[in-house]
């Protein structure tokens, strides 16, 4: 077993200092919010494919490092909730960790929705860089994705991208997670997009 990352929890409070060691994870701990988000999804309700506009709240937590033997990973543990509108209940959650090996110069991220489903992307990138695309497919043995049982038979995920921008303080990403659902013939294209800027602290 690889040891223990040094998460923050409400228990134990460990300070992280190596912000250095994060890569181009580097510039993204702390709380960031956007209010410009769009999603494009198949609203069973209505029968028909449609946008929702959302806002958005990201906490990223640096820890590490994690040993895998020789492999030496770091951090950042995350947590995002989007809310539609003025809805006090978030429409949508996902828990996980982004995490850095400078060795391989790949970026994980890893995460699972309360849907049932769950996702470790890969993307490469540099120490300095800016801008960089996670990727899982369904069947990857290494960089893939599980769902539910009742998921893989009528919504099942065939592939996850995800581009990644930061720029100071703000940052924005566009999402394309690949459906295979029994409304279409085609794949369909749920998509995600939005801007976020960093709260004060």
């Amino acid at each position: 077993m690889g040891s223990v990352p040094n998460t923050p929890s409400p228990e134990v409070d460990v300070p992280f200092t190596e912000f250095d060691k994060l890569g181009p994870l580097a510039p993204l701990p702390g709380t960031w919010e956007g209010t410009g988000g769009v999603d494009l999804s198949f609203h069973h309700a209505e029968g028909e494919v449609g946008e929702t506009p959302y806002r958005e709240r990201i906490t990223f937590n640096p820890f590490g490092p994690v040993d895998n033997g020789d492999q030496h990973l770091y951090g950042l543990d995350y947590r995002m909730s989007a809310w539609r509108g003025d809805e006090a209940d978030p429409f949508h959650t996902e828990i996980g960790y982004w995490l850095w090996c400078g060795d391989s110069e790949t970026i994980m991220r890893g995460f699972m929705v309360p849907r049932g489903t769950v996702v470790l992307a890969a993307a490469t990138a540099g120490p300095d860089s800016r801008e960089f695309t996670f990727r899982a497919e369904r069947g990857d043995p290494v960089y893939g994705i599980t769902e539910n049982r009742y998921l893989s038979q009528r919504a099942s995920t065939v592939s996850y991208t995800c581009t990644v921008r930061i720029d100071g303080e703000e940052f924005s990403y566009d999402e394309d997670t690949v459906l295979e659902m029994s409304e279409f013939p085609e794949h369909f294209h749920h998509t995600d997009r939005n801007v976020l800027r960093r709260v004060p602290e």
